[in-house]
């Protein structure tokens, strides 16, 4: 079932989608006598890869997601209550022993220890939960953000990993027991932010979000980046596709 969820929803991400359209199209033109149909799947291939492209609408879709929930307040540093456990979900990397951990390490995953991190220091007695096992791999994503952490400085009796899960749903199943009721900081890029709340929400369990990654800024200039597509564009437009569809997935499974 997870490989299957995998390969489904490839085919409904961006560049998925342009080549659906365009590839048939382009064998229509070839060796059919369809050539209208052939103009009009390449049309609609690259009228796809135009809108994608552009950075209007995909931030408009996941600046929907990463506006859900705002950054931890200072507030939660000040109350003398905060939460001890600082729970980090992996977002991938690369294992290679010749290479530092720094290149490694996954950018959806440094950007969110580095998050993790920074609250880490800025609570007394906190710890660590690093969570992330190896669907494709030998080596579980967990412990390559453990190896970073302690490189960073952070001492290694303050961090707890979790290297079985595949998923986000799986993180938050196998964590129940570890955090079971107790209030915890959860950190995550903003845009997966939405879907994880509500993944461990729905297991009765009390995360304090503490998103980061966030993609898209207020602009206090012009820049004639915006009058071209962009590669950007298309990443922005894949990380919230799949989130929309990790949603989707839930909710037609009722999970929230």
């Amino acid at each position: 079932m997870f490989l299957l969820k995998k390969i489904t929803a490839s085919f409904f991400l961006p560049l998925s989608l342009v080549l659906i359209f365009s590839l048939p199209g382009l064998l229509f033109l070839l060796f059919t006598s369809r050539q209208k149909l052939g103009k009009a799947l390449i049309t609609a291939g690259i009228a796809l890869l135009v809108l994608f492209s552009f950075g209007t609408a995909p931030d408009i879709l996941i600046g929907y997601l990463e506006d859900r929930y705002p950054p931890i307040s200072d507030d939660v540093f000040t109350s003398g209550h905060a939460p001890k456990l600082i729970v980090v979900l992996g977002g991938g990397h690369s294992p290679g022993p010749r290479f530092p951990v720094t290149s490694r390490i996954g950018y959806d995953s440094l950007t969110r220890l580095i998050e993790g991190i920074r609250i880490y220091r800025r609570i007394e007695g906190s710890k660590l939960v690093l969570s992330g096992g190896a669907p494709f791999g030998k080596i579980p994503v967990a412990d390559t953000m453990a190896e970073a952490a302690r490189s960073m400085g952070v001492d290694a009796r303050d961090i707890i990993t979790e290297s079985k899960s595949r998923d986000t749903e799986d993180e938050a199943v196998i964590l129940k027991p570890v955090l079971g009721h107790e209030r915890f900081i959860l950190v995550t890029s903003a845009s997966h932010m939405p879907r994880s709340m509500a993944l461990f929400k729905s297991l009765d369990m009390d995360p304090l979000p503490a998103p980061a990654m966030h993609l898209v800024h207020e602009k206090d200039h012009w820049s004639p980046d915006i009058c071209f597509p962009s590669s950007a564009g298309l990443h922005k437009l894949e990380l919230a596709s799949h989130e929309y569809l990790g949603l989707l997935w839930l909710k037609v499974r009722g999970k929230i």
